[in-house]
């Protein structure tokens, strides 16, 4: 089947599958459930169960999973037949409306963060509607919720969900003051461009680092790198592009709008995007992408990293989160018009945003820290990890003239004229694009550029959800008290200028001036996950989300225990490959290379008069690489079993970020010196040319 058109969604329980399947009263029971967000009316649970099961039957499925997301970081599936046992010895395919709704997972195996202790073993996994089912290696799979016994949430989609419907809430007060009493529902969408690199899976089987760590912990830059910008949209390898082809195929059968794949700006790395959709779905279509991309990659020779800075000396990647407002009516929030300056819904909204981004930079921060991101980050190639917004100049201009009272100059947009008669003219954008910036505004939606590649999107999207309704609470209560609408609305513009302008920053976001500037005005600089998770368990955040209904105390204090936790695992289980590399290969490398340096002099000496200086140097320098090498593996070993000894999370974070990780770096470098010097044949590693260049 290679009409797109055909093959979209074929592997998807939608719509237009339901709409077949389902009577028409629970059609459009279920139908308004998924529209509207309301409870899932359980009398129908069984009907829906019996046309999802004879469906998936069809399409070849033997069984149904209850597809989760906990606190892992991936997604979690345990998988039942529809098997069930007759009186006379054979079977029948069932499928109930109570095994739809719940499911049982063992929850004392995944991270709870103190949430439950080993032998509280039950949890739950809760059917979502509102994300289609889908068939994936012959198995029905039903995205649902998991929550702990008693009931606090144990994965990344209830508190998404939650947020959904606290930005709902408040967003339909603010609407509805504009007039638009027709409006049922507001929902977030999220379009998240995911980056990736591929790699040889013959290369990549020989190293270490890469298999248990996702990311290079050694190797010498090679002599090409991204410096010709010759890759970036450059034309796809023929391996590269088969996988892409496959890749888009087997995403389009699960309904994921894949829609556009190039070369990113490194050697080896590539992008995919998708087309927007519901924050919710986004959230599930970006697990299934990273799955896919993985699985398909094998089937090509391939090997997909999605570790945020796999090689060292190239960029890294990201995930950029394109978050927009719209209702279900079709308006969209932050579509700005063809005058921004008279569209006032999209200035309050404006306004609404940047107060919530510089009243809880922290959140964003906190919301992308993990330890794979933190060496991306900061480096050039990412944004800093101080959080700004940018708008460009004409949006800039339009809020201080409003904060100013004076009348703002309505000049048409520029047309923007090539130079050649054949090409046609056309109208720039409000904004440019500010690829430095974490928190960008590109047209009808804001694009947080901060995100890993391999995170979950769905963290960043509760943070920017509920700080946006807590933004959007108060604007609401006070223009509902308002005697005049429109007077009030430009006071809360100018208070928004005035007091949290400082977040807006369109200039350069990597330079050292903008490093001090943001000092200057009080914004945060939140180096590392070890530095910004401590926040979030600030009264003032466990206030918001409580008030809102995203999260409780409890949910909070355990979400921090995992990050933390997870972070020193991460760190844990590189430092022990690195010292396994080290002294079972390294060391042993240029211990066999400088005998045979030292083999190679004392047969010039014996035959007398030939030259020795070059083997002599290259000695020197090998021998003094390895007993730094030697000596700071040890410093290393030490290091790991005094942060295992600490009490608690976070002084066990920290000693991994202020010492382990230190050593690291330094041991590195001895290595990458002394790869640069050993013969490639004599070097037990691939090298970074193999890795970035051998497809």
């Amino acid at each position: 089947m290679n009409n797109v058109s055909e093959l979209f969604g074929i592997n998807v329980f939608n719509d237009s599958v339901m709409k077949e399947r389902l009577p028409e009263d629970v059609y459009n029971i279920l139908k308004s459930t998924i529209k509207e967000g309301n409870t899932i009316d359980s009398s129908i649970a069984d009907t829906v169960a019996t046309a999802m099961k004879d469906w998936a039957i069809e399409k070849g499925a033997t069984h149904y999973t209850h597809w989760f997301q906990p606190l892992t970081g991936i997604t979690a599936e345990k998988h039942d037949s529809f098997i069930s046992p007759t009186d006379d010895g054979h079977i029948i395919m069932e499928f109930s409306g109570k095994e739809l709704i719940k499911g049982e997972p063992d929850a004392s195996s995944f991270p709870s963060g103190g949430l439950r202790a080993t032998f509280e073993a039950r949890g739950y996994t809760a059917w979502d509607p509102s994300s289609y089912a889908f068939i994936k290696d012959e198995t029905l799979c039903i995205p649902t919720a998991f929550c702990s016994y008693s009931g606090e949430a144990l994965d990344q989609k209830t508190p998404l969900l939650r947020s959904m419907d606290a930005i709902n809430k408040q967003a339909l007060r603010i609407v509805k003051l504009f007039g638009h009493t027709d409006v049922k529902r507001v929902n977030t969408t999220v379009g998240p461009e995911q980056e990736y690199f591929l790699v040889d899976k013959k290369v990549y089987d020989k190293r270490p680092d890469l298999m248990y760590c996702g990311r290079t912990l050694i190797g010498a830059m090679a002599p090409k790198g991204q410096e010709m910008d010759d890759h970036y949209f450059g034309v796809l390898k023929h391996r590269v592009a088969e996988f892409m082809r496959e890749l888009d195929r087997e995403l389009w059968k699960l309904g994921v709008l894949a829609k556009t794949e190039h070369n990113e700006a490194a050697p080896a790395q590539h992008e995919l995007a998708p087309i927007f959709t519901t924050t919710n779905i986004a959230a599930d279509h970006n697990q299934l992408t990273m799955e896919m991309m993985k699985k398909t990659a094998l089937q090509h020779g391939l090997v997909c990293l999605l570790h945020e800075k796999p090689f060292d000396g190239v960029n890294g990647s990201g995930k950029h989160n394109n978050w927009s407002l719209s209702t279900d009516t079709g308006i969209n929030f932050l579509k700005p018009g063809k005058v921004p300056e008279e569209n006032t819904l999209f200035l309050l909204t404006l306004a609404a945003v940047i107060k919530a981004v510089d009243e809880h930079q922290e959140l964003l921060r906190i919301s992308v820290a993990t330890a794979g991101n933190d060496h991306r980050l900061g480096a050039n190639e990412a944004p800093p990890a101080i959080i700004s917004i940018f708008l460009g100049d004409e949006l800039t201009d339009i809020l201080n003239s409003i904060a100013n009272g004076v009348h703002h100059d309505n000049t048409e947009r520029i047309k923007m004229n090539m130079g050649s008669e054949v090409i046609p003219a056309f109208r720039k954008d409000n904004t440019d694009r500010n690829r430095t910036s974490p928190f960008a505004f590109t047209g009808n939606k804001f694009e947080f550029r901060m995100l890993g590649s391999a995170s979950s999107i769905s963290d960043t999207n509760v943070m920017i959800n509920t700080m946006v309704a807590e933004v959007f609470d108060e604007f609401a209560t006070r223009l509902e008290k308002a005697n005049d609408f429109k007077a009030e609305v430009n006071a809360i513009i100018k208070e928004v200028v005035e007091k949290n302008g400082r977040i807006i920053f369109n200039g350069d976001g990597y330079s050292e001036e903008w490093e001090k500037e943001a000092e200057r005005r009080g914004l945060l600089n939140l180096r590392s996950t070890v530095d910004a998770i401590p926040l979030l368990k600030s009264e003032k955040n466990i206030a918001m989300f409580e008030k809102h209904g995203v999260l409780n105390r409890t949910e909070i204090n355990s979400r921090v225990e995992i990050i933390l936790e997870n972070y020193s695992k991460i760190l844990h289980i590189e430092a022990l490959t690195l010292i396994e590399m080290m002294n079972r290969e390294v060391i042993p490398a240029i211990t066999a290379y400088t005998d045979k340096l030292c083999k190679t002099v004392l047969n010039k000496n014996s035959v007398g008069g030939i030259n020795s200086t070059v083997e002599r140097e290259l000695i020197a320098r090998l021998s003094a690489a390895n007993s730094e090498i030697y000596s700071l593996t040890n410093q290393l070993k030490m290091a790991v079993a005094t942060a295992e000894c600490t009490a608690t999370v976070l002084d066990k974070a920290k000693i991994y970020h202020d010492t382990v990780l230190h050593l690291m770096a330094d041991i590195r470098k001895y290595s990458d010196s002394a790869e640069s010097v050993v013969p490639e044949e004599q070097w037990p590693y691939p090298s970074y040319g193999e890795l970035l260049f051998s497809i």
